[in-house]
Parts: C-alpha cells; structure tokens; sequence
C-alpha cells in the first residue's frame, strides 16, 4: 500500500508566518504537523512508500526537513507550480502523482496540515475491511462551520450524497482530507479530470465517486483540526498541550506571567510580560508586553506592546514608548 502526504498549499492566510515556511512545519508540541502524519505511516508494515506531494518553491525546504528527520519512508514528488495561481488543484495534482510515480497499489491520501486524534492505522484498518473508496468524516458541530468543508450524508456507513461547502448545510458530518482508494479506483481520477470536473478540492471528486462507486466514511470522536488559519493553529496548539505550557530550556524568562498553552522556543527571550495562548518562536524577544492568541515568529522584537489576535512576521522590529 502506497500513502501520499498532501503539501503543496500556500497558506496564505497564515501569511507572514508561513510566507518562507510551509504550513506543516508549524510546530505542535515537540513536533510539527506533519511529522505527526510522517510518525504514524512510519510505523504501520502495510504502508511501504510515502509520496509527498509538494510544490516548487517549497521544495528545498521539504528537503532538508525529510534530510533531518527520522523517518524512512518519506519521499518528494513535486509539482511543477511555484505560486498559488500556478496550482493544479488538490484532485489534479493527484492524478498527476498517481502518473508521475506510477502508482499501481491501494492509496491513502491524507491532507499533510491535518491534526487528528485517531490512528491512521484504523482508518486503514477500516478500509481493508471495506474494500471500498473510503473517507474519514467528523462531526464540527456547527452548521456555520460545515459550510466551509464537505458535507457528508449517509445511509449506515455507506456514502449516499456528498455536498462539497454547501450554502445550506443539512448535518454538521464533514470529510476531512484522509481518504483511501483500491487500487482499481485510480484510474477514475483521469476519467473526472478528463470529463472536465473541478480538479480544485478532493470533495468535488468523491461527490462525482459516491455515485459511481460504493464509498464508505469512518467515522471518528475526539479531535480534528484543520491548520489553514491562526485560529485553528492555536487551537490545535492548546488541544496538544492541553492547558499546559512549553518552555525551552534555552529560553530566557524575567518576570514573566505565563497562562496555559503557550509554547516559547529556543533562544527566546521575555521579560516583564503577560503570555497566554501563545506561540513564541525561536529568538524572538518580547519585552513589557501583554501577548494573548498571538503567534510571533523568529528573531522579531516587541516592545511595550499589548497584542491580542496577532501575527507578527520574523525578522519584525515593534517598539512603543514605555507602557503607563
């Protein structure tokens, strides 16, 4: 069984902070996102190839993140895009791997800034035991929230309507960009494509499939977090850490408030500051600041600031006169 890692977006709207920096790097405890993903198919025998399918201008990055890591499996397959308006689309890209590495196996593909609370090897599990087109499906809990995912309806397990972000969404079950395919079914991503379908997002082609073939969802509890914005950053942050915080040792802290789920890496400095819900990367330096559901990047400078809702791109100088 093959498995392909989907890291080919831009994230923009995590802009500055993934402008130089993929959006599956962004650190979730000691790990990244994606390294959670790359952990997990390491680990399962039946997965003996993993493709990540990644673009131009983050290609050098992912390879030396995959040079430095501890995984095996792991390998590169690049789009030939560079830029967000060059993309392919999640389903065309596919179809492109699928040829480019003549994949001729059963396929898992699972979205590489997905953080989820159950083991990969049991939606695998589940799809051997289907033999179907499968997807994973969670319950957001909010119909405001399903109208920006894939709507899934179904009659027992099976796949009996899919509605890809509907304007008026029936229940709040979504896909969430984990799926697995018979090797058999990978030739129907060509047909879709050929027959002139949307070949943006993978929804759009599981709602062509479900008519064709038999598709089934695994349904699941617990946690799911799809990283495309700050908030859903952080979130996925505080639901690791879970009330906790993660402090560097290489860290420096002076008079220092610290609430729950913040995370300050290597090198970073703060003193006389506030922190809560927060992410604070290496070498950063906050001084007489209050930082709440803020994210600062590498080597920027606060001082006598009070941020709520921030993103402060690397390199970034802030200054205030002294706070009253």
């Amino acid at each position: 069984m093959k498995a392909v890692v989907l890291a080919g977006g831009y994230a923009t709207r995590l802009w500055p902070i993934t402008k130089h920096r993929p959006k599956m790097f962004l650190p979730v405890g000691e790990s990244t996102v994606i390294d959670h993903i790359f952990a997990e198919l390491e680990a399962d025998d039946r997965i003996d190839e993993v493709f990540v399918s990644t673009n131009e201008r983050f290609e050098a990055e992912f390879e030396a993140h995959l040079a430095e890591s501890p995984f095996d499996k792991p390998r590169l397959s690049v789009e030939d895009t560079a830029e967000e308006d060059e993309k392919f689309g999640v389903v065309g890209a596919l179809a492109q791997l699928i040829d480019r590495e003549t994949v001729d196996d059963d396929l898992v593909v699972i979205a590489g800034d997905n953080l989820i609370s159950f083991d990969i090897a049991e939606f695998i599990d589940y799809f051997e035991r289907q033999g179907t087109p499968s997807l994973a499906a969670y319950d957001v809990g909010s119909r405001e929230k399903a109208k920006s995912y894939g709507l899934v309806e179904l009659e027992g397990e099976r796949v009996v309507d899919f509605q890809e972000k509907p304007d008026d969404p029936k229940s709040t079950l979504v896909s969430i960009a984990c799926y697995a395919f018979p090797e058999e079914n990978l030739s129907l991503l060509s047909t879709y494509l050929e027959e002139g379908n949307n070949p943006d997002e993978p929804g759009w082609f599981i709602q062509w499939l479900q008519n064709r073939e038999p598709t089934h969802a695994f349904t699941f509890e617990g946690a799911w977090f799809d990283i495309g914005t700050p908030d859903s950053y952080l979130d996925a942050v505080a639901w690791h850490l879970d009330g906790d915080n993660l402090i560097a040792d290489s860290a420096t802290l002076e008079d220092v408030t610290i609430g729950e789920n913040v995370h300050v890496m290597d090198g970073a400095t703060l003193e006389h500051s506030t922190v809560d819900h927060a992410v604070i990367f290496p070498d950063a330096t906050v001084r007489n600041a209050d930082i709440r559901r803020s994210i600062i990047d590498e080597e920027t400078r606060l001082e006598n600031m009070d941020l709520a809702g921030a993103l402060i791109g690397a390199h970034t100088t802030i200054t205030n006169g002294p706070r009253e």
